[in-house]
């Protein structure tokens, strides 16, 4: 938001000029406090399952800082003359459950009447200053592991068209509502250098966010990136959302494919994902124990690429 004059403080760790995927403020020496917030609009016709997701959504970007949630506020936008009451319920139940496993408490919150449904949360966690986990901090050589396949975004389009089976809705569905807290318990062991969650600027509009300011090079291995099942089939029937268009037009300049990445597989690894895995970048050495471990664990995890001294600030996709 160029122009603008936003306050700060020396207690910031990472705010608006660093633009992470929440914001951190160090209270003591031992602790400092995330802040995040998000919400959407229904993916999902079930008011229970889009609580869920929603709630999975915003505890996210605690996980991908490193830390732990435990308070949330509710943001609700509810069209109180269309819908009844019983949808609101459901909705916030899916929430609540959501909340209740991942051990966070709500506290609040606010509702309006509007034209459209809309759910989401503030939520606030903990982490020590010191093990705070940003996007920009890449070490050459280190491995990338991804814990959720791609493809949410083409499938939900599928979705919409009415097109998806009973199968490719139920396996999105539920790993849209799965939290990332075991993934990101996992590798607070290991020496993670840098991390993100995948959301709306898909797999490779999140990457691009890690070098965009003149730092290292990545390499991804197209082989091993999980796709969800069924994404290709609609992806190359067309039914690509048009966020996942928008993320190519922003960032394919960043990204050299290699003659073999069809134009499906591209749309996938720019398609937007809702409520997406954790993209870790650890030390070469420890990957494949990491790896090894977010899977014992039940985790759809895999190891998908590298960072790279060249070539600068690209996106290799071989």
């Amino acid at each position: 938001m160029c122009g603008l004059d936003f306050p700060d403080d020396p207690n910031v760790i990472v705010g608006m000029k660093q633009a992470d995927d929440a914001g951190v403020y160090k209270i003591t020496d031992d602790i400092a406090i995330i802040q995040t917030v998000d919400f959407f609009t229904p993916i999902v016709d079930d008011p229970y399952w889009f609580g869920q997701i929603a709630a999975a959504n915003a505890l996210s970007d605690v996980y991908a800082m490193g830390g732990v949630p435990r308070t949330a506020l509710n943001l609700v936008a509810f069209p109180i003359k269309k819908m009844t009451l019983s949808v609101l319920r459901r909705m916030i139940q899916g929430g609540l459950d959501k909340l209740r496993e991942a051990d966070v408490v709500l506290i609040g919150g606010h509702s309006i009447d509007d034209q459209e449904l809309k759910y989401g949360l503030s939520i606030m966690g903990f982490v020590h200053p010191d093990r705070v986990l940003t996007k920009k901090n890449l070490r050459i050589g280190d491995r990338f592991i991804l814990t959720k396949p791609l493809g949410t975004g083409i499938i939900n389009t599928a979705i919409k068209a009415g097109l998806a089976s009973p199968s490719a809705i139920d396996t999105v569905t539920r790993q849209m509502a799965a939290l990332n807290r075991n993934a990101a318990s996992i590798m607070a062991s290991y020496p993670v250098h840098a991390c993100t969650d995948i959301t709306g600027f898909g797999l490779l509009g999140h990457l691009a966010e890690m070098i965009d300011d003149g730092g290292p090079g990545i390499e991804l291995d197209a082989d091993r990136i999980p796709v969800l099942p069924e994404a290709s089939e609609y992806a190359a029937m067309g039914l690509v959302p048009g966020g996942a268009h928008k993320n190519r037009e922003f960032r394919e300049h960043m990204v050299r494919f290699s003659s073999s990445i069809s134009r499906v597989f591209q749309d996938i690894l720019f398609d937007p994902q809702t409520s997406g895995g954790l993209l870790i970048s650890v030390k070469a050495d420890h990957a494949d124990d990491l790896l090894h471990a977010l899977r014992s664990a039940g985790i759809h995890a895999a190891a998908i690429g590298r960072v790279v001294s060249d070539p600068e600030g690209l996106i290799l996709v071989r």
